[in-house]
């Protein structure tokens, strides 16, 4: 897979793993300070989210999407074998579901608009 915003497309890097619904915001505050700042921070990456989903049965999905520019600027972050997931210390203690790998996805269209705090 090979992409650049020079020919139209972002490649989207997507990690989903499942935790205990009651540690949710104890990890979600681990991994921004984690994961997230270092998406932040490495160069061609263009932002992320984290999205969470309650599964109803004592635990929740969490799912990391990050945007960049190439596959290179992900190897920045992730290391030669981008397929990998990368993992922090604290993340075994939290993780009742933790895969392997990640899937890269080419965005080739795309429209967001951000409604803003008062819905405008």
């Amino acid at each position: 897979m090979t992409a650049d915003l020079t020919d139209g497309t972002i490649i989207l890097r997507r990690w989903t793993g499942r935790i205990r619904s009651a540690d949710a915001d104890t990890y979600l505050a681990y991994v921004s300070r984690t994961g997230a700042m270092d998406y932040a921070s490495t160069p061609g990456n263009i932002g992320f989210q984290i999205a969470v989903r309650d599964l109803g049965d004592g635990t929740t999905e969490l799912t990391t999407l990050s945007w960049w520019r190439s596959m290179d600027a992900i190897r920045l972050f992730a290391g030669e074998d981008v397929t990998r997931a990368r993992y922090y210390p604290e993340d075994d203690r939290f993780l009742i579901e933790r895969p392997e790998h990640v899937e890269h996805h080419m965005v080739t269209s795309s429209r967001l608009q951000w409604p803003g705090p008062e819905g405008k």
